[in-house]
């Protein structure tokens, strides 16, 4: 057994290795480097002339009740019937069945929902590079259909393996791509100084088809220019309004200028300030510690208007009136109020690859290791800081807010596909009922990422005449949404007396294609067993 130091520093290693291999690569300003490319696919069944999946109980994803038992009609990748076959407690009536399947599911007892779409995802972290192959098994383990790449990797990569999946020549999610100010190989020795440097930079990356825009801490004038060319030619904006630029560009100002999303939030809660117009940072701040960054902004939770107040309520009226949608991304910074349950949680040691696992480890050169001595004190103001969040987020959704589902995972304890089900589950703590956290996961995401196109949603609801995105899950996630975890959720068997786990998701469907989830965890399982095979365990501290 080798010591935890040596496994540290083979990891270190091995790291390096990979980000030598990034210099030949041209990774794009302010972008992530590029990821191993996934392989050809070798899973997944389908498209099927006929595919019937048979007696399920469906969840639709418009925020309507459940209902069953149905059975779905597939030709393709398009869904062309749901057909109510019976009652509950009664026998189907086997003349309402469709016929002449080519390929039948049999979901009896079962429950079905459209495929998730993670609406803040990332293919790997800024310092590591993981095949890309690990990220995407993971995602569709979990039942995630689609994603929304801010950025998957740098432009040429995401925009490569966006084509591959679209073909269905990976085993991967459908894939968005928005990208950062300044991505691209022509821009790898190009400052972007005026706006219109940014307006250029803009239809540039629409030449090369991305999706949408990320944007960050721009100074006002260059935002503007952004927003308003990608409104021009159709793009989706979504920004990070990081603490750098927070000061000049809060949530209110981007949303005025057109912005689409804000993810996270930054900016959020300065347009709310009542005595400062700046965040009262110590003397000693320092915006490259990221203890300082990330501990210093929870302390905000009291600088803020109350809830009711007349700021809070005009601030939730104007994002309703300009159409603005809120992507929280809670999980991310859950391990903040609690970070030992992150560090702890079921899945690591089965499913988290031991240089993920060194990435997460404290140290000051990952991005979101920043756990140098995190006190109760930082955890009671991560505490008080969701308290308040949240209840901002669930007055959006009550006013009829548009609020979607992202995760971010990749940092800070967060692995891919679980992150995406623990932010579900923390927009039920929120107030969210199962029911609006399962369209916020869907039919709003589908919504955000089509309305900047100005067209309808071609997924994220189960309805005749949308693509062929579901997941089927043998527990009812209503009533517990830990049943989609991968590692399921622990239930006492009293016929035994011995608990044990029932849900994940058996089966993901995209674009028509079917995918054994169990078995696509089970290639994640294998991934991790080899990496520890040849740096070690995950070290323990």
């Amino acid at each position: 057994m080798i010591s935890r130091q040596r496994r540290c520093i083979a990891r270190r290693i091995f790291l390096g290795l990979l980000l030598l291999g990034w210099a030949s690569i041209g990774v794009a300003q302010d972008e992530a480097p590029s990821m191993v490319p996934a392989p050809d696919r070798a899973e997944g069944e389908g498209p099927f002339d006929r595919l019937i999946i048979r007696g399920a109980t469906l969840i639709d994803g418009t925020g309507a009740p459940p209902i069953g038992p149905v059975d779905i009609v597939i030709e393709d990748n398009r869904i062309v019937a749901v057909q109510s076959v019976g009652y509950p407690g009664l026998p189907i009536d086997e003349d309402r069945r469709p016929t002449d399947a080519t390929y039948e599911i049999d979901a009896h007892g079962a429950y079905v929902m459209p495929g998730i779409v993670d609406m803040h995802t990332h293919t790997g972290g800024a310092t590591k590079a993981p095949e890309a192959e690990y990220t995407y098994k993971l995602w569709l383990a979990h039942g995630i259909t689609t994603v929304r790449g801010v950025p998957h990797g740098n432009l040429e990569f995401a925009l490569s393996e966006r084509e591959r999946s679209a073909n269905n020549e990976i085993t991967a999610p459908r894939m968005f791509s928005y990208h950062r100010m300044g991505s691209g190989e022509r821009y790898d020795d190009v400052d972007i100084l005026t706006p219109d440097d940014a307006r250029e930079w803009v239809r540039y990356a629409a030449r090369q088809g991305v999706d949408g825009l990320k944007l960050g801490a721009h100074r006002p004038a260059i935002m503007e220019a952004l927003i308003d060319e990608a409104e021009q030619l159709g793009l989706g904006t979504v920004a990070h309004l990081g603490q750098m630029g927070v000061a000049q560009m809060n949530a209110q100002d981007a949303a005025r200028l057109g912005l689409d999303t804000l993810t996270h939030y930054y900016g959020l809660f300065e347009a709310m300030y009542e005595d400062h117009d700046v965040q009262p940072w110590p003397a000693d701040m320092n915006y490259n510690n990221e203890q300082h960054r990330f501990g210093q902004v929870a302390r905000q939770w009291s600088l803020i208007a109350g809830r009711d107040s007349d700021t809070w309520n005009a601030l939730l009226d104007e994002f309703l009136q300009l159409g603005f949608t809120l992507d929280p991304t809670f999980n991310i910074y859950s391990a903040g109020r609690d970070v030992m349950r992150a560090r702890n949680a079921d899945w690591h040691d089965t499913y988290t690859l031991p240089t993920q696992w060194d990435f997460y480890t404290p140290n000051r050169e990952s991005h979101g290791a920043y756990w140098f001595y995190w006190t109760t004190a930082d955890e009671v103001a991560w505490k008080n800081f969701f308290r308040v969040w949240m209840q901002f987020v669930n007055d959006y959704k009550n006013r009829g807010g548009r609020v979607t589902v992202g995760s971010d995972s990749g940092f800070i304890y967060q692995l891919y596909g679980f992150g995406t089900i623990l932010e579900m589950e923390l927009l039920q703590e929120a107030g969210f009922h199962p029911l609006e956290v399962i369209r916020s996961a869907t039919m709003y995401g589908a919504q955000t990422l089509f309305e900047p196109r100005g067209e309808e949603i071609e997924f994220g609801v189960v309805r005749p005449g949308l693509l062929a995105d579901l997941i089927i899950v043998d527990e009812n996630p209503l009533e517990n949404l830990q049943v989609l975890y991968g590692t399921g959720a622990v239930r006492l068997n009293d016929e035994t007396g011995e608990p044990g786990r029932v849900g994940g998701v058996r089966i993901t469907i995209k674009d028509g294609i079917v995918y054994d989830a169990r078995q696509l965890l089970a290639d994640v399982a294998a991934m991790v067993e080899e990496q520890k095979a040849e740096l070690g365990d995950l070290a323990e501290y």
